[in-house]
C-alpha cells in the first residue's frame, strides 16, 4: 500500500488545494488507512475521551494553531490536564444517566468557566450553575467561574438525552469562544453504545463515527488578545474557516499528524458502500461558531436523524429523519446524521465497471504535476489499474475514489479569502472490504 509522508502530503497542499473544484469527477490521492494505535487512537474518525469514572480534568491553557497558508495564531483552549495545548478540547464520550464530573484549572491571565448546553441540573463548586454579576448589576459569567491563573472550579451533571453537544465558555463569550474555548460532548444511549439516539432506527458502524466541530477564527481579534490590546468586536470578520480546529487542507490529514501538534483532529470521512444490511457510517455536526454553516456533503444525501439531542421522531413516535443534500448547521446548533454510500449497481458484487460504460480518454483527466495523476474520471469502485501510459503514477491505493464536503457558503471555503481551503473536507469511498493491505 502506498503511503504519503507527513513532508511530502505537505508539500503536495497546494496542489490537491487548487484542484479541489474537480473533486466531484473522482480525485484520486493517497491517504493512510483507517487504523489507529493504542497510544494516540484512530487514524481517522471521532477521537474519544472516557473512563469508568466519568471524571475529566480539563486545563484552559493558551497556545498556537497554524493554518496551512503559514501564517501561526494565538489561541486558548480547553486540554486534558498535564497536556500540552490543544485546539478545540477533547471530546468527551459519556453514556446517559452517567454523573459527569469535569474539574476545570484555570491557567489563562483571565477568569473562565464551562458551560454545557443541552445538560440540565449542572453544578459548580457544588451549587446550581447560574449566572454571575458584578456590584452594578452586570452580567459578567453564565457560571461560576475559575479565577486567572491558578483557579479551580469542578462542575458536575447526570448526562442526559443521547445526541452532540458543545462545552464552551460561559465568560466574556464572544471572545472567549472565539479565541477556541469549546470542545464535543457525546452522549451515548444507556446500553446502546452503537446507535446515536434512543431510537433502533439511529444504529451506526462504531468503526465509521465522526465529528465535525465547526468554527471560525479572526486573526485580528486573535492577535489583540495576544498583545493585551482592546478590539472592537462589532469589527470582526472571520478569515479562516475551520472543522476540528483545522483549515483545508490540513483537514484531510490523520489525526494527530506530526505537523499539527495543537491541532489533533482530522476531518477525512473514510467509508465503503453501503449494501446487503451493512450499518451506516455516523457524522455528528456541531457548530461552535457565530454564523450558520451550511455544509455539503457531495455525492449522497445524508439522513438527519437527532437535532440538538432530539431524535427525529413524530408525536406517536414514529421515525420523521429525513435525508438532506444540506445540512444547515446553526450557531450553537448540533445535527446528527446517517452516511449511507448507496451504489447504484448493488447486483453487482464485485463492484466492476458495467459493460456498456467506456471509460474517458487521457484528455478528459488531469495529470500531474510531473508524471503523477491526482484524478481520474473513473468513478466506480474497484476500477481496473493500469489504465494509464507507460511513466504516469496513478496514486489511489485499490480503485478507491474521492468526493469533496464543504461549507456551501463558498466564502467560509477559502483560507484569507484564498480559494478552495477553509472548512472543507473529502470523502474517501474504498470497494467493499476494503483496501487490502500490501
Amino acid at each position: 500500500m502506498t503511503t504519503i509522508s507527513a513532508d511530502t502530503m505537505r508539500r503536495r497542499h497546494l496542489t490537491v488545494a487548487c484542484g479541489v473544484l474537480a473533486l466531484a469527477t473522482g480525485l484520486v490521492l493517497t491517504l493512510p488507512a483507517s487504523t489507529g494505535s493504542a497510544a494516540t487512537g484512530p487514524t481517522t474518525g471521532i477521537v474519544c475521551e472516557s473512563n469508568a469514572s466519568n471524571t475529566f480534568s480539563l486545563d484552559a491553557r493558551a497556545g498556537y494553531i497554524n493554518m496551512p497558508d503559514g501564517n501561526s495564531i494565538y489561541a486558548w483552549g480547553y486540554t486534558s490536564a498535564g497536556n500540552a495545548f490543544q485546539f478545540p478540547g477533547p471530546t468527551l464520550c459519556v453514556t446517559s444517566g452517567d454523573r459527569v464530573t469535569v474539574v476545570l484549572r484555570n491557567r489563562l491571565v483571565e477568569p473562565t468557566s464551562i458551560v454545557f448546553p443541552g445538560q440540565e441540573n449542572v453544578t459548580a463548586g457544588g451549587a446550581p450553575a447560574e449566572p454571575q454579576f458584578n456590584s452594578s448589576g452586570a452580567l459578567t459569567s453564565l457560571t461560576q467561574t475559575a479565577a486567572a491563573t491558578t483557579g479551580t472550579l469542578s462542575y458536575q451533571f447526570t448526562a442526559g438525552t443521547p445526541g452532540t453537544y458543545l462545552y464552551e465558555s460561559g465568560t466574556d463569550v464572544t471572545k472567549q469562544r472565539e479565541m477556541g474555548l469549546y470542545g464535543g460532548l457525546v452522549v451515548r444511549p444507556a446500553g446502546f453504545p452503537a446507535r446515536a439516539n434512543s431510537t433502533a432506527q439511529s444504529g451506526f458502524d462504531p468503526a465509521h463515527e465522526y465529528l465535525f466541530i465547526l468554527s471560525e477564527v479572526d486573526p485580528a481579534l486573535h492577535s489583540a488578545v495576544e498583545r493585551k490590546r482592546a478590539f472592537d468586536y462589532r469589527t470582526t470578520r472571520a478569515r479562516y474557516f475551520l472543522v476540528n480546529g483545522r483549515s483545508m487542507p490540513d483537514t484531510i490529514a490523520p489525526n494527530f499528524a506530526a505537523w499539527l501538534p495543537s491541532q489533533p483532529y482530522g476531518g477525512l470521512i473514510h467509508i465503503e458502500p453501503f449494501q446487503n444490511g451493512d450499518r451506516p457510517a455516523l457524522a455528528r455536526y456541531l457548530n461552535a461558531g457565530s454564523v450558520s454553516y451550511p455544509f455539503h456533503p457531495h455525492g449522497n444525501n445524508q439522513q438527519v436523524i437527532t437535532r440538538d439531542g432530539a431524535p427525529m421522531v413524530d408525536a406517536a413516535g414514529e421515525d420523521s429523519s429525513y435525508e438532506k443534500f444540506l445540512v444547515d448547521v446553526g450557531p450553537g446548533q448540533s445535527v446528527d446524521t446517517l452516511d449511507r454510500w448507496r451504489i447504484e449497481y448493488e447486483d453487482t458484487p464485485t463492484d466492476k465497471i458495467p459493460d456498456d460504460i467506456a471509460l474517458p480518454h487521457l484528455q478528459d483527466q488531469i495529470v500531474g504535476p510531473g508524471t503523477e495523476t491526482w484524478f481520474s474520471e473513473n468513478p466506480y469502485l474497484g476500477g481496473a489499474r493500469g489504465l494509464l501510459p507507460a511513466g504516469i503514477v496513478q496514486n489511489n491505493e485499490c480503485g478507491e475514489y474521492y468526493h469533496v464536503a464543504h461549507s456551501h457558503a463558498l466564502d467560509q471555503a477559502t483560507n484569507y479569502g484564498a480559494s478552495f481551503g477553509g472548512m472543507m473536507t473529502l470523502i474517501r469511498i474504498d470497494p467493499r472490504g476494503g483496501c487490502p493491505a500490501s
